[in-house]
C-alpha cells in the first residue's frame, strides 16, 4: 500500500462488535432478541404500544453497558492518535463501543441505544436508565413523548449530509464488518469510489457488495482490522 492518505472513513456494522458478543441481536431469521422487528423497531409500533417498545431497549441496554471494546476498536484509536490522516467512524451500530475504546469522530447513523429523543422538541439526552410513557421531557416538559434515539425502519438516517461530505473526501474508505444489502449505507462505497477513494472490505465472508471493493480482506475484525491498521502506520 503505497498511497499517502489523508482521509479515511471506516464504515462499521455489527460484525465489528460480534467479538464484543453483540452479534446475535438480528438474527437471519428477522427476529431482533427473540422480537419481531415490526413490534419493536417500527415507528407504528412505537405509537401503538409506546411501553412494549421501551422495555424493549430498557432490556437491552445494559448487556449493551457492559459490553467491552474488542482489538478491532482498539485498532481504530490505535490509528487515530498515531496517523496524520483525519480519520472518521460511521457506524451502523446502536452500542457505544468506539466510545468506550476512545475512538472519535463517530457518527452513529442509526441512533444510540443511550439516548433519548423527544418528539415534541427534538432534544436529545443520554442516559442507561429506563424509559417508560409516564416520563416527561426535561427540556419541554411534555409527558408520552420520550422515544429510544434509535432509527426505526421507516425513518432518515442521521448525519446524512455529514456523511455525504465525508464519502466525497475520503481517499480511503473502509467497510468493516456490514453486509452492503440495507441502503443506503450499502451504496456509501460506490460514492465514496465514485470520488477517488480506494476501498477496502473486511468481512468474514464475500458480501454483495464484493465488486466495488478494490481489495477483501476475509476473517473476525478483531484479528483483520489491527493487521490492516498495522500497514497503515507503516505506510504513513
Amino acid at each position: 500500500m503505497s498511497r499517502k492518505y489523508k482521509h479515511i472513513l471506516f464504515l462499521t456494522g455489527a460484525g465489528i462488535s460480534a467479538e464484543s458478543g453483540l452479534s446475535t441481536f438480528r438474527s437471519e431469521n428477522g427476529l431482533w432478541n427473540n422480537h419481531r422487528v415490526e413490534d419493536v423497531a417500527t415507528i407504528d409500533a412505537y405509537l401503538r404500544n409506546p411501553d412494549y417498545v421501551h422495555q424493549f431497549y430498557n432490556d437491552m441496554r445494559p448487556e449493551l453497558l457492559k459490553a467491552v471494546p474488542n482489538p478491532a476498536h482498539l485498532a481504530i484509536t490505535e490509528l487515530q492518535n498515531n496517523h496524520p490522516a483525519q480519520i472518521d467512524v460511521v457506524t451502523q451500530n446502536v452500542d457505544t463501543l468506539h466510545e468506550k475504546a476512545g475512538n472519535k469522530n463517530i457518527y452513529h447513523i442509526h441512533g444510540q441505544i443511550n439516548q433519548i429523543v423527544c418528539m415534541n422538541c427534538g432534544y436529545v439526552f443520554e442516559t442507561w436508565s429506563d424509559i417508560n410513557s409516564e416520563d416527561k421531557c426535561e427540556k419541554c416538559g411534555i409527558t408520552g413523548m420520550l422515544k429510544p434515539n434509535i432509527v426505526f425502519f421507516g425513518e432518515n438516517l442521521l448525519y446524512m449530509n455529514k456523511v455525504d461530505a465525508l464519502l466525497k473526501s475520503c481517499d480511503l474508505f473502509v467497510s468493516v464488518g456490514t453486509s452492503g444489502v440495507v441502503y443506503p449505507a450499502a451504496g456509501f462505497v460506490q460514492i465514496a469510489k465514485m470520488f477517488g477513494a480506494d476501498t477496502i472490505e473486511l468481512n468474514m465472508e464475500k458480501t454483495s457488495n464484493n465488486l466495488l471493493f478494490d481489495r477483501h480482506i476475509y476473517g473476525p475484525a478483531g484479528t483483520t482490522l489491527p493487521a490492516l491498521v498495522k500497514e497503515l502506520l507503516e505506510n504513513k
